[in-house]
């Protein structure tokens, strides 16, 4: 089934601290690989494919990177609306409905999903959104709401009312996340839904909606996109900066405080597919399947006189014996070992983590980069050992170090090396010296990955040690 009148708008916000240590704020959730060896954004794209249009992706500057190598992966074409700061989900739909109105397109049909929801029956999924077009199309804003399957504390409720003359139904009201008590009290009087956060609406209809209800919100918003900056990536994706300075200043709500709650005219459609926002271990745990006693093993774990318990080991053997409903989640730099019953509590820790300073608490061992990545293997006083690996016909920046000389190995594919006024191509079991000081940069001119070890070395060895002169990525010092 296709649906060429609606526009997708994924939004690509959010940390996903209750996943750590596997989702962190330099790589969150939504582009870790967790079903199937996909993220979750890379299956959102897939799943609003079959829509018949251009995209439109909405995300935080520091992941326009990782979120163009999706979407060319996935063969997918739109623009990325580049937010300078997060500012919650009323800002970014502001966004989205706004550019669409400046291209003359005020009455199309935007569908709002996350990038980070789970939906594994693409089909349900087309089938509830068309219940929803005529809806939306009347001028209402349509959410879609989730049949509970069971009394849960991690999700907000909608209240039921009246039936349409549609397949919808009024929205009485939005429920806050409630406690263990009151969500089993409203599954017992029925008519309520899980909040998915999916919403189906004309650009103008909401539009509409802010300037009656968050004005400010709005009106910043369109202040800050009238001045963004427009320009294509290098790989042709449009990037849409709107001004730092002006959208800074933006209130920032969620969709649901700002709009949802106080408009009048609000329709849902109840959705019966199954569905995940993925927003926590227990939720991960859950798309895995068990054995006899519970348990549930991803990579190399191993559950001995074990039940209920979890474990993600992808690196190494992690041997859990004798637990009983354990969550345990093993990554390079960090290991998490928490009771099921306190899955939610986990943002909490890394909470703790940031105001005590450990970079883990943000930052992986392995790096995402533009051009492909780093892992910091190992560190001491004065060295530093790093693997690197650069993407087929990906170069780094044309650059230098004040503090630090590098030694380079390739131990993979080859390397075009630029030192100084020398360019020079090495193969795999050679290596190269930069000296402190020295302009170099790093390309790989071939049609496999380059992989090398670079060993640094000098009084400092911090990221902010480099002065780039020249890059493909928009990253040169001035």
């Amino acid at each position: 089934m296709k649906l060429p009148l609606i526009t997708p708008v994924i939004l690509c916000g959010g940390s996903g601290t209750r996943l750590w240590p596997l989702s962190r704020k330099s790589f969150p959730k939504q582009f870790v690989p967790l079903v199937g060896n996909k993220s979750l954004l890379q299956l959102t794209i897939e799943r609003v494919a079959g829509f018949n249009s251009d995209i439109i992706t909405v995300a935080a500057e520091d992941y326009r990177f990782m979120v163009s190598d999706i979407l060319r992966t996935t063969h997918a074409a739109g623009p990325i609306i580049l937010e300078p700061v997060a500012r919650n989900t009323a800002a970014a739909m502001a966004l989205a409905s706004l550019h669409i109105e400046q291209a003359g397109n005020a009455d199309q049909l935007l569908l709002f999903c996350p990038s980070d929801h789970h939906i594994p029956d693409t089909g349900a999924f087309f089938e509830t959104i068309q219940k929803g077009v005529s809806v939306a199309e009347s001028g209402a804003i349509v959410t879609f709401g989730v049949v509970p399957g069971f009394p849960s504390t991690a999700y907000g409720y909608i209240q039921q009312g009246a039936k349409r003359s549609d397949s919808s139904y009024q929205v009485d009201r939005f429920i806050e996340k409630p406690s263990i008590d009151k969500a089993e009290s409203l599954m017992l009087q029925g008519g309520v839904l899980w909040n998915a956060g999916i919403f189906l609406t004309r650009a103008k209809t909401l539009i509409d909606a802010l300037q009656q209800h968050a004005p400010d919100i709005l009106n910043t918003c369109q202040e800050s996109l009238f001045t963004a900056t427009r320009k294509s990536n290098t790989d042709g994706y449009p990037l849409i900066r709107p001004d730092n300075a002006i959208f800074s200043s933006c209130r920032s709500q969620s969709i649901d405080y700002a709009v949802m709650e106080p408009y009048s005219d609000v329709a849902v459609v109840p959705f019966n597919g199954q569905w995940s926002d993925v927003g926590s271990w227990n939720a991960v745990a859950a798309l895995s399947s068990s054995d006899e006693q519970g348990n549930r093993i991803e990579g190399q774990g191993l559950a001995h006189n074990a039940t209920g318990t979890y474990i993600h080991a992808p690196y190494r053997p992690v041997v859990a014996l004798g637990t009983q409903d354990l969550l345990i989640i093993d990554t390079l730099d960090a290991v998490l070992v928490a009771h099921q019953d306190n899955a939610e509590q986990v943002k909490d820790v890394v909470a703790q983590l940031e105001q005590s300073q450990y970079v883990e608490a943000v930052m992986h061992r392995k790096v995402s980069r533009p051009w492909g990545w780093y892992d910091s293997v190992d560190a001491g006083e004065r060295f530093q050992v790093k693997r690197i690996g650069v993407k087929p016909g990906a170069s780094l920046s044309l650059q230098k170090h004040h503090h630090r000389a590098e030694h380079w190995i390739v131990v993979k594919g080859t390397a075009e090396v630029t030192r100084g006024d020398d360019v020079f191509l090495l193969s795999e079991n050679q290596s190269t010296y930069i000296p402190i000081g020295e302009l170099h940069r790093l390309k790989n001119p071939g049609k496999v990955e380059l992989e090398m070890i670079e060993v640094q070395s000098g009084s400092y060895l911090g990221e902010d040690d480099i002065v780039r002169l020249d890059d493909n990525y928009g990253r040169s010092d001035e």
